[in-house]
């Protein structure tokens, strides 16, 4: 009892949790003998609303309907917040007039929260109890004429591309494209990695009509970040995905710079599926694994790029007998020929010469058993191991059997080949790939005679579709998978500082590859 006669208080704890979407439902305080809500109930009921983001229903139980549907809703809009929550605490009633304290939660994206502690006026009127409608009900310093807003970082750019083109921008719920379909396949790798690097410097602000800050009411205000720099290559990513969306199978794409291990590409069509393969799904290479088997050829002496060979149409090989593609046979000819034209008989049958573990060593010398971190992504370029028979060995030789490889790691392949040392390939410019297995490159003298027996490809063999597309070398390559019915198509190879792998998923020959990586090299220019 207050001295001067006033009136009792009595405090009324509800303990409600209210969560936005689903959260349970606060507790019903009734009027004792009037069948009315009291000033508890209608609390709970308007944070339920509140935090579901219903503010029609939120203002129809406030003084003030039309002006509180308006804040609420400028309230959920400027903050987009992924969910809200509120816990009713003390309500304490009088006559005409009470009060509710409460804290409210905003979670406006993974682990930034927005939490403060508030206050409900609760008044009497026609027989019901409504909450008195100002600003400060959804924050205690906001005024009339102002709106919530999240800032993010002052910089408006979070990712740009190596020629410093925007790829991710900030926006009040995160990381958004800069453009549509920029790089599709990488965006959550982007988003992810960026977000990661540049934790805090968000804040939520009062702000003007047009949107000028007027006060801060949590965080730092807006904090200049500087963007991260991608190694993509936004004009070399577009020309990268149109190429794969021209094909009529699933097709993938990537393309790295030999000077510097810069991934410029990383494209897949809709029909390779939204997982990235193309970085580290592993596939049979068929021949343009020829290019390791070369190497292992060149560099322990069996062989020279103009030691003479026979191609027969098929070659019996121990218990394997192995064809060419269509049954195509040549008179003895130099194994640069043989390269060029993929005769699989002339590999399988010198390869089959050679110490179980060579054809292994040649390709750990193109990257294929290396193994690297690079943040943001997860990457597998191959894995090729010693062989334990004679008929896994012929297999090898020319990219079937045990011998596996990714889009990312043929595109490592053909940038050793044309930078002519080990490549560590990185898609960003501030971030440092580790190296966990690293590799060494072939000689210089297997280099040069592989750079030779690429270019005879399209000037003269399998890939002659790509003769009008500039210097370009490379090497075709058909895998059969599965029961043998069908074969996956591939093209690897490199133009000038650009080098790219191209596999399309049950195209049964190489050629419709080679078309892809024409349509690619012409959108480059």
């Amino acid at each position: 009892m207050l001295a001067g006669g006033a009136a009792a208080v009595v405090a009324i704890v509800v303990a409600a949790v209210v969560v936005v979407w689903g959260g349970s439902s606060p507790d019903k305080h009734e009027a004792s003998g009037s069948g009315a809500e009291d000033s508890g109930t209608v609390a709970s009921r308007f944070l339920l609303a509140f935090t579901e983001g219903n503010a029609d229903a939120a203002a129809a139980l406030t003084d003030d309907p039309r002006a509180a549907s308006v804040l609420l809703a400028d309230a959920h809009r400027g903050l987009a917040p992924v969910s809200v929550s509120a816990r009713l605490g003390q309500v304490t009633p009088a006559a005409t007039r009470a009060t509710a304290t409460f804290q409210v939660s905003w979670t406006i994206t993974a682990g930034q929260v927005w939490s403060y502690d508030n206050t409900l006026d609760l008044v009497a009127a026609d027989g019901r109890w409504l909450v008195h409608w100002s600003p400060a009900v959804v924050h205690p310093k906001l005024r009339a004429g102002q709106q919530l807003a999240v800032r993010t970082r002052a910089g408006k750019n979070a990712v740009v591309d190596r020629n410093g083109r925007p790829v991710l921008t900030w926006q009040a719920a995160g990381t958004q494209v800069a453009e549509p379909g920029v790089a599709p396949l990488l965006v959550p790798a982007l988003q992810r990695t960026v977000s990661e690097r540049s934790q805090g410097g968000w804040s939520v602000v009062a702000t003007d009509v047009d949107g000028a800050v007027q006060e801060t009411l949590f965080g730092q205000g807006d904090v200049e970040v500087a963007p991260l720099t991608t190694t993509l290559s936004l004009p070399t990513q577009a020309a990268a995905q149109r190429a794969v969306d021209s094909a009529a199978y699933p097709a993938m794409l990537v393309a790295i710079q030999p000077s510097t291990g810069d991934l410029l590409a990383v494209a897949q069509n809709a029909a390779a599926g939204a997982e990235p393969k193309a970085l580290n799904g592993l596939y049979a290479p068929g021949s343009t694994f020829k290019i390791a088997t070369a190497a292992a050829l060149l560099e322990s002496g069996a062989a020279t790029a103009d030691t003479i060979a026979d191609c027969p149409a098929t070659a019996r090989i121990g218990q394997r007998t192995i064809p060419n593609d269509d049954q195509f046979s040549f008179p003895p000819l130099p194994l640069h020929s043989a390269f060029a034209h993929s005769c699989n008989t002339t590999f399988a049958q010198l390869a089959s010469t050679l110490p179980p573990d060579a054809l292994a060593d040649a390709a750990s010398g193109f990257g294929l058993n290396a193994d690297f971190t690079i943040p943001g992504i997860t990457t597998e370029a191959g894995k090729v191991v010693a062989t334990t028979s004679g008929a896994e060995q012929v297999e090898s030789a020319i990219g079937q059997g045990t011998v596996q490889a990714s889009p990312f790691g043929l595109a490592l392949m053909a940038a050793t080949v044309a930078r002519g040392d080990e490549v560590t390939p990185r898609l960003w410019q501030e971030l440092a790939t580790s190296v966990n297995t690293g590799y060494r490159a072939p000689s210089r003298e297997v280099i040069a005679a592989l750079r030779t027996m690429m270019r005879e490809v399209v000037t003269g063999g399998t890939a002659t579709r790509l003769r009008g597309d500039g210097v370009v070398y490379g090497k075709t390559g058909t895998a059969q998978f599965g029961d043998g019915s069908q074969a996956n198509g591939w093209f690897a190879g490199y133009r000038d500082d650009v080098a790219f792998a191209v596999l399309l998923l049950g195209s049964d020959s190489s050629r419709p590859a080679v078309t892809v990586s024409s349509a690619f090299l012409g959108a480059l220019g």
